[in-house]
């Protein structure tokens, strides 16, 4: 069976998972392809990492020019092991890698990694290569991790397969939490900083370049283990989104959180495209707007991953919490509560001030703190029954979501008695559901494991807690959204007129166009518009390049706006024709799209296009030429619903002014709410052929008085010509 919305056998899916879960994550034996005798090396880490663990399985090193391995046994070659290993984790280099693949494929591996690099990272050859490899693991059903992994470390199984220098660490703590890497090294930073600070992790998995298997599919595999509560992944870049989306739907429903750190925040990475849709949409935003939909929440600081899983198990043991909570803050050292609160406020978190009801009762309790946004103790909070009742007293208080303890100098000096109270607190208030979260400002090691043993999210920096804190409310529920395929390997767009006909076919409100022959070319007369537009259309007028060739028509100086009469009419006809065939002398224009000019209360872009990793896509932005200058967006994956859309319209700061800003007439929000839902159903009407869509700008009328598309363009799929 086949799954519709994301095209994966389900079959073939159960069969890799069960291998997943065995060979994988707890093979029976395993073979050390090009283990080496010196310690020291990265190929002769494995052998003495396996056996510190306790591994129990079948150790297999291969290497055809020693008969023993750190006074092991060895084996020249695969083919000459007393058995086929389960696994077989390949410490070669890149072409000996591809050839030990070859050999695994040939007798019936189960599972290997590969260490080597030189593939997809490398440009052509190494593409070419990778995809070669990953097609003879795929002939041979062999699960292949990797190239360019750093291996899998799996707590239960006492597995610890791995090249990472990071994991010669001894007595290393065992968690509930599952990581997945693109980055082998990252998972030595995670344990050795995780150490520090007394948490540990139930297993990691360096995916490396994804050839095969991937970061979702793995973490898919995994979701019914019970000694996994939680997961974090650390991702360059989204790849395979059908199985992440898998994933995020099974976490979901079994209540296991997912964090996510990924890099490329910055716009250099940006994907170039004709569209504003497509030049706004860069990688990092479409990755965001796919990962948030998942249900996952986003960090943006290292420094926060470590804290943000146990946050969000506080969360999960109480009601679905507001997206922007409201946090009480008590301290007993005013500076250090004051960089927090900066913080919750740069990520416009409300930190509110506890009610006069509160206060009273904390001065009942015997409590003396004046009222503030900050409830500063002082020295008195050092002192266990005076924080013990403030922390009581703010959980069962109605006006705060969360609680955050601000720790001074006690921690560092005193680390039991000064986290005591709060781990206390946490302890006692499970049931609330309500967050106990504690920054500590001076450096305090012990307190912090002292916090983190207690299942209290503690934090080193004040960026941090308020990071995890934004990230974990601000989570979304997981949402399913469908993948279109995108087949087509070339495309084409509509002209005007066309695109037109396409939007008004979802629903959607143009104004009037018609379009006329420009001078100079072989056309003649006049051809009617879009739909229903009229043959006579009311001055003033906006004169546009009709052409499915040009995108922008106005950096070719194809349009002329606020046209009042026949004689400017024809002037601007004549002005068009001179500078588009200037501008563009290789591309044909003959016609022009003569369309009635509307007004409103402001202007937006909503777009859509389809992605090759996650999907549809819609997008809601600033309208206008200005509209990538302002980057003022929101992204959903596509199809949307009202409350979605809705949604994406809070998100885009320029919507501010259609709310009736100052006096100005409100905007027909529900309007525009409607259109968006409306254009992101191209989603599902495959019919259409739609891969791109926009329309830049989308004019909004007063609340009341709808919206109507004043300019579109749209791409589709055309797999008998190149792209124009």
């Amino acid at each position: 069976m086949t799954n519709p919305h994301l095209d994966i056998d389900e079959t073939l899916a159960a069969q890799r998972a069960q291998r997943i879960r065995g060979a994988l994550l707890r093979p029976a034996s395993i073979a050390l392809v090009g283990a080496s005798d010196d310690p020291g090396k990265t190929s002769g880490r494995p052998l003495p990492y396996l056996r510190r663990a306790g591994y129990t399985g079948r150790i297999y090193p291969v290497n055809p020019r020693n008969a023993t391995v750190m006074g092991e046994r060895a084996w020249p070659s695969l083919a000459s092991l007393p058995e086929v290993p389960e696994h077989a984790f390949i410490l070669t280099t890149t072409q000996a890698a591809c050839d030990a693949v070859a050999e695994c494929a040939a007798l019936g591996v189960q599972a290997a990694t590969v260490l080597a690099a030189g593939f997809a990272e490398t440009g052509d050859a190494g593409r070419a290569r990778q995809a070669q490899l990953a097609e003879v693991a795929r002939e041979a059903g062999l699960l292949l991790l990797g190239p360019s992994s750093l291996g899998i470390i799996h707590a239960d199984a006492h597995l610890v397969l791995t090249a990472n220098a990071a994991f010669a660490e001894p007595e290393l703590p065992r968690g509930a939490t599952f990581v997945a890497s693109h980055s082998g090294s990252m998972l030595g930073a995670l344990v050795s900083r995780g150490k520090a600070r007394g948490i540990g992790f139930a297993g990691m998995v360096s995916v490396g370049n994804e050839a095969d298997l991937s970061v979702g599919e793995i973490c898919l595999a995994t979701v019914d283990d019970p000694a996994i509560d939680s997961y974090l992944l650390f991702l360059e870049t989204v790849r395979h989104g059908d199985w992440l989306m898998r994933f995020a739907r099974a976490a979901a429903r079994a209540g296991k959180p997912v964090v996510v750190y990924k890099l490329g925040r910055s716009e250099a990475g940006a994907e170039l495209a004709q569209s504003h849709t497509g030049a706004m949409a860069g990688e990092d935003a479409v990755a965001d707007a796919f990962l948030r939909d998942c249900g996952f929440a986003r960090v943006e600081t290292f420094e926060a991953v470590f804290e943000t899983p146990a946050l969000l198990r506080q969360l999960a043991r109480g009601a679905r919490p507001r997206h922007v909570p409201r946090v009480g803050v008590v301290t007993t050292t005013g500076g250090g509560a004051a960089m927090v609160v900066d913080q919750m406020g740069v990520r416009g978190i409300d930190v509110v001030p506890a009610t006069e009801a509160t206060h009273a009762r904390l001065v009942a309790a015997g409590v003396d703190v004046h009222p503030g946004r900050i409830l500063d103790l002082t020295l008195a909070g050092t002192r266990y029954e005076v924080m013990r009742a403030t922390l009581q007293t703010m959980l069962e208080a109605p006006e705060f979501d969360a609680v955050i303890a601000v720790a001074g100098s006690s921690a560092r000096f005193q680390p039991d008695r000064a986290v005591r109270p709060v781990i206390d607190a946490e302890r006692d208030n499970r049931a609330l559901g309500k967050p106990v979260i504690a920054f500590l400002a001076p450096e305090a090691p012990e307190a912090l494991v002292h916090l983190a043993t207690a299942g209290v999210p503690c934090f080193r920096t004040p960026e941090a807690c308020a990071d995890a804190i934004a990230a974990a409310f601000g989570r979304r529920d997981f949402r399913d959204a469908p993948r279109l395929p995108v087949v087509a390997t070339h495309r084409r767009m509509l002209d005007e007129l066309h695109a037109y006909d396409t939007i008004a076919r979802l629903g959607i409100r143009h104004a009037p166009a018609v379009a006329v022959a420009l001078p100079g070319g072989d056309d003649a007369g006049v051809v009617e518009g879009a739909g229903a537009a009229p043959s006579g259309l009311a001055y003033p007028v906006a004169v546009k390049v009709l052409s499915a060739a040009i995108a922008h028509k106005s950096d070719v100086g194809g349009v002329v706006l606020g046209v009042s009469g026949a004689e400017a009419l024809a002037s601007a006809l004549a002005g068009i024709a001179r500078a588009v065939r200037t501008q563009v002398p290789d591309v044909p224009v003959e016609r022009a799209l003569v369309q009635t000019m509307v007004a409103g209360v402001g202007e937006v872009l909503i777009g859509y296009r389809i992605d090759p990793e996650v999907g549809p896509l819609v997008m809601l932005a600033a309208g206008g030429v200005l509209a990538e200058v302002y980057r003022d967006r929101s992204l959903r994956l596509a199809p949307v619903d009202l409350a979605g859309a809705h949604a994406m319209i809070g998100e885009v700061r320029a919507m501010a002014a259609l709310r009736g800003f100052r006096g100005r007439p409100a905007g027909d929000l529900d309007a525009l709410a409607e259109a968006i839902v409306r254009l992101s159903g191209i989603a599902q009407r495959p019919e259409l052929g739609v891969v791109e869509a926009e329309i830049n700008p989308l004019i909004v009328h007063r609340a009341g008085e709808g919206v109507t598309a004043v300019d579109a363009v749209v791409w589709i799929a055309d797999d008998k010509r190149g792209d124009v």
